[in-house]
């Protein structure tokens, strides 16, 4: 069958029935949320296990469940190789995997698929588990991407069931309550298991730094955790920030930057209460930057900013330029100083921050988001997972979530990478729907969705340089080599669900390449 963006989507894979894509606000959820586990303990039950081993014994945890974790240490986790190779001494098998995302770091994952340890994944994969993937690495079933928000109302709505959460805590007390932001390697929020934590069967809070009761604040709360173990080592926090999280010094990337700020300037937005998102990527950070600069001379001060955290942000913040940060995971270990200091950078967690299935997001109050791409189309189409070598290499993050809510999504991407072009005529995966999309700036100029006329009418009358995408595109294809194009078998390795989920997409297995 075909979505509404004319994707092709199976009917069926396994035993689970695939609901195609049909718009990004066309579904109304009508199901109840998915039930609890009651727990309780007696007064003086002691919570706390010597081991992982003895925590996996303790939860029941068996062949064919379904166990989670979190990205908060970003490609510095320890947790999820220490815990799989203990299921995997442990002889378990057929373990679907259920995190938040998986980074590089986690390469040692590979061996556990090879031997049957982990037979399914739904999760994000950045790296070499995604190109294993792409490139034949067996899996039982397709693995399934999910936005932040996504992913929280996945479980809410009992389409994941979660055996067991294991959770990396920076600090914990011995009666469960735990939190990132303190202890000997703070990683900052951790609430992006808050979900987790709480629909799972058995919750496990992995810790390096066991305080006396209480630790707070209380992200995870001692009413939903089970057991308690202490670790020497959860996870590096210098390994949280990597290349894609460094301002660009790019010139060309720059120019990019400097012409989003200056399209935000013209869209009328940029007045007393703005809102904003900054990316992750060198050129949205840089944008974020200059947006920032343009608020300082025009005396604005904004109401609040989101991210992931950043120096940058903290900066803003501590500038008088915003009166709130809004920070569901840190990207630096400033950003990790300033939520432990700064009264006015509130953790929130993903459910607040972006679940379709709610009474409102925090993504729906941004006047301007800054996001990045691997490729865009002429539909506005976005594709922030594959490359166009058809390989699965990266995640979907808030990418779906924050272009759904704000007034003025803008993608800041160069026209080629390595000389292959960034703009094509369909992308190779649909990430994002063009119709959430208003802005794509490059350094060849600004193209304007269609839907969106009055941005356009501003940014001409500003004087920047608007230009129509496939021009750009045309422009910028005189400068390319053909790109390699992927084949693709007929194989489904991965499933692309938009935050409602449905499936906008699929990702096919890779067979060779023109």
């Amino acid at each position: 069958m075909k979505n509404a963006l004319g994707r092709e989507i199976p009917e069926q894979i396994g035993e689970r029935e695939l609901r195609p894509f049909k718009g990004a606000f066309a579904t109304t959820p009508t199901a109840q949320k998915a039930s609890r586990p009651q727990k309780t303990v007696k007064p003086g039950e002691n919570k706390v296990l010597s081991s992982i081993e003895e925590a996996i014994e303790a939860t029941g945890l068996s062949d064919g469940m379904t166990i989670s974790f979190h990205h908060s240490f970003r490609n510095g986790d320890l947790l999820v190789n220490q815990a799989l190779d203990a299921c995997a001494r442990m002889g378990l098998k057929d373990l679907r995997l259920f995190p938040t995302a998986l980074f590089p770091v986690h390469e040692p994952l590979i061996e556990h698929i090879k031997n049957g340890v982990v037979t399914r994944i739904e999760g994000s994969m950045n790296g070499p588990v995604g190109a294993f993937v792409s490139q034949g690495g067996k899996l039982k079933a397709p693995g399934v991407l999910r936005s932040h928000g996504g992913r929280w109302r996945a479980v809410e709505a009992g389409d994941v069931k979660i055996d067991v959460a294991f959770i990396a805590a920076p600090q914990a007390d011995p009666y469960g309550n735990a939190n990132g932001i303190k202890g000997k390697t703070p990683c900052g929020p951790i609430t992006f298991c808050t979900v987790d934590a709480m629909y799972a069967e058995k919750t496990v809070v992995v810790t390096n730094d066991l305080v006396p009761y209480p630790a707070y604040p209380f992200e995870i709360q001692q009413g939903w955790t089970d057991y308690i173990v202490v670790v020497n080592e959860i996870g590096d926090p210098e390994s949280i920030a990597s290349g894609t999280l460094m301002i660009t010094r790019s010139p060309t990337r720059l120019k990019i930057a400097r012409l989003a700020s200056e399209a935000v300037r013209a869209s009328g937005y940029l007045v007393d209460g703005f809102n904003f998102q900054g990316g992750a990527g060198g050129i949205s950070l840089a944008a974020t930057k200059f947006v920032g600069e343009e608020m300082a001379k025009l005396g604005i001060v904004g109401g609040f900013a989101m991210g992931g955290g950043t120096r940058l942000l903290v900066d803003i913040l501590h500038q008088g330029l915003v009166r709130v940060i809004l920070d569901g995971q840190a990207f630096d270990t400033a950003a990790i100083e300033s939520l432990r200091e700064d009264q006015n950078h509130v953790i929130m967690d993903p459910g607040q921050y972006a679940n379709y299935d709610s009474r409102g997001c925090s993504t729906y109050m941004l006047d301007a988001a800054f996001l990045g791409a691997t490729e865009v189309d002429l539909d506005f189409n976005v594709n922030v997972n594959t490359h166009s070598d058809g390989q699965l290499l990266h995640g979907i993050g808030g990418h779906q979530d924050v272009a759904s809510g704000a007034k003025m999504t803008v993608i800041t991407i160069p026209t080629l990478r390595g000389r292959l072009p960034v703009i094509v005529d369909s992308v190779t995966t649909v990430t994002t729907p063009g119709e959430v999309i208003d802005v794509i700036v490059t350094e060849r100029g600004i193209a304007v969705n269609p839907r969106r006329e009055n941005l356009k009418e501003r940014f001409l009358a500003a004087g920047l340089p608007v230009r129509e995408l496939k021009e750009i595109k045309k422009e910028a294809n005189r400068l390319t080599r053909p790109p390699r194009k992927p084949i693709f078998g007929d194989e489904v390795i991965a499933l692309i669900e938009w935050r409602d989920g449905t499936v906008i997409d699929t990702v096919r297995k890779v067979i060779g390449w023109e």
